[in-house]
Formats: C-alpha cells, structure tokens, sequence
C-alpha cells in the first residue's frame, strides 16, 4: 500500500500547488487593487465609446461567421490531440478518417474564403 501512496504523492502535491496558485491569483486583485472609483469608471460603456445608438441594433454577420469559424477551428485542434497520441494505435482506419474529417472541414474553410467570410471591407 505504501507504493501506491508514493505513486499518488507528486499528484497530491501538484494539485495542491496549482489549487494554491489559483487560489493566491484570485485573493491577490482584491488585495491590491486601487479602489478610487470616480463616475466616469463607473458609468456605463460599450467597446470603449458612448452608446449613440439603440441597444437593439442589428449587428453584421459576419461577426457570427467568424465567431463560428472560429469554434469549428478550435473543435478541429480539440480532436487533433487525442488523435496525434493515439496515432499508432488507430492503424490506417483511423488515419484515413481523420483525413476525411480534415478533408470536410477544409472544404468548408475554402467555401467561407470564397464566399468572403473572412473579408472586413
């Protein structure tokens, strides 16, 4: 039993250094901070600028087309990993369907590059 809690330890002791690291980080700004609020930190804002238009504007697509690129390329990075350190244990099955899952998502890369997704004019 003694060899289990020997393999345990470095775990215990991470977990313990990370916990207190997260714990000293987010203590730390209520500690320091420079609380001298004036009307202009507390007044409301938007992107840096006065609101001069109604809050229910419609905002351009392309804001959500990018937003969504953006999570479909993250998912792919998200899959690659597990994939990449599994690599010689999946065998040509799994290689071949991660190059077909690659494949449909270049293809839809290509597709928003052409249709203009990705320009801000």
């Amino acid at each position: 039993m003694p060899t289990l809690l020997d393999e345990y330890l470095p775990l215990v002791i991470f977990i313990a250094v990370s916990g207190g690291l997260a714990a000293a980080l987010t203590i730390a700004p209520f500690l320091v901070a420079f609380k001298a609020p004036d009307p202009e930190k507390l007044s409301a804002y938007e992107c840096g600028f006065t609101a001069f238009d109604d809050a229910r504007m419609k905002f351009d697509v392309r804001f959500y087309l990018v937003s969504l690129l953006f999570i479909i390329f993250d998912l792919e990075v998200a899959f690659l990993f597990p994939w990449a350190v599994a690599f010689k244990d999946v065998g040509l099955f799994g290689f071949f369907s991660m190059m077909g899952f690659l494949g449909v998502l270049t293809i839809g890369f290509v597709y928003e590059w052409k249709k203009g997704a990705l320009e801000w004019d």
